[in-house]
């Protein structure tokens, strides 16, 4: 008898993890598809998103931007960046104007990330 119930019990958690894994799953990728749909229909919003800036030129002057899904994130592609290119970097909060998961233009600099 307990050998059943040991048995029972690992069946069990092994579904308990899949419905687990396949709700997180499902989970993430309603928000790829949502991206991707909104990319496809050429569909614009405007949103305060993090983003990292690259500057070039004597004076600087915005040549780059990239979103980033959070400050460490933005902090962490910083400091790799310099540490592989002479441009200027910097994280920043920003109001701009998004399509899918890409930043099409900037709107205003609301804050600077240190």
């Amino acid at each position: 008898m307990s050998k059943i119930k040991i048995v029972f019990y690992l069946v069990l958690i092994f579904v308990v993890y899949k419905g687990y894994v396949a709700f997180k799953d499902f989970e993430i990728g309603v928000g790829d598809r949502v991206a991707e749909i909104e990319e496809k229909a050429d569909f614009q919003k405007k949103g305060e998103v993090i983003g990292l800036m690259m500057y070039l030129g004597d004076p600087p002057r915005l040549t780059e931007h990239l979103l980033t899904p959070s400050s460490s994130k933005c902090l962490e592609m910083k400091q790799i960046a310099e540490e592989t290119s002479f441009a200027l970097y910097e994280c920043a909060r920003v109001n701009a104007i998004l399509r899918g998961n890409k930043i099409v233009s900037i709107i205003e600099e609301l804050e600077v990330i240190e």
